[in-house]
């Protein structure tokens, strides 16, 4: 919740923020929006633009190592709500059978006390089994809401970086070197 209330930001903006000087060739100008708009997609497109790319292949690398290190610093939580959400019951389990068991274990020394004798250990398995799911179902439900997140995020990210990089293979059609660049040097 933290990591996705820091990084809020609009794709939408982010989008039409770096498009535009895009399209007039400065390349400085789209990745100093992005680094401005920040959040997830603000560092991957910055980043995808980081040096003028000399061929629409190269920006696609950039795009796409961003976008997976962004992608694992997204889900970076995520593992421990999962693991919460499907342990939780397990260990509420284990409670409810150690309860049990030390119902039966009173039952068996004290036989004449009836019903009352069983019912303190089966009052103790049954808040065991209530704190596993009380744990559980929230966690599960947190966890699932986050993963639809980053898949949200993550798509919008994608589409927006594809745009980017259709605009740029246009420009380097047009315009194999952009101005800020400079021609690769030749090795001998």
């Amino acid at each position: 919740a933290v990591y996705f209330r820091r990084n809020r930001l609009s794709l939408e903006l982010l989008g039409d923020g770096v498009t535009d000087p895009l399209r007039k060739g400065n390349y400085g100008e789209a990745r100093a929006v992005a680094r401005m708009i920040g959040g997830f997609g603000g560092r991957v497109v910055a980043a995808g633009l980081e040096d003028p790319p000399s061929s629409p292949e190269i920006a696609q690398d950039r795009f796409q190592g961003a976008f997976l290190q962004e992608r694992i610093r997204m889900e970076k939580g995520l593992s421990i709500l999962g693991t919460l959400g499907n342990n939780a019951p397990f260990i509420g389990l284990f409670g409810t059978v150690l309860g049990i068991i030390r119902a039966f274990y009173d039952l068996s020394f004290n036989t004449g006390g009836g019903p009352s004798v069983v019912m303190r250990g089966i009052s103790e398995a049954l808040v065991a089994t209530a704190a596993g799911l009380f744990v559980a179902i929230p966690a599960v439900i947190a966890y699932n809401y986050f993963q639809r997140r980053v898949k949200e995020v993550s798509s919008q990210t994608e589409s927006v970086y594809l745009r980017i990089l259709s605009l740029l293979r246009r420009n380097l059609e047009q315009n194999p070197w952009p101005e800020t660049s400079t021609p690769p040097m030749k090795r001998g």
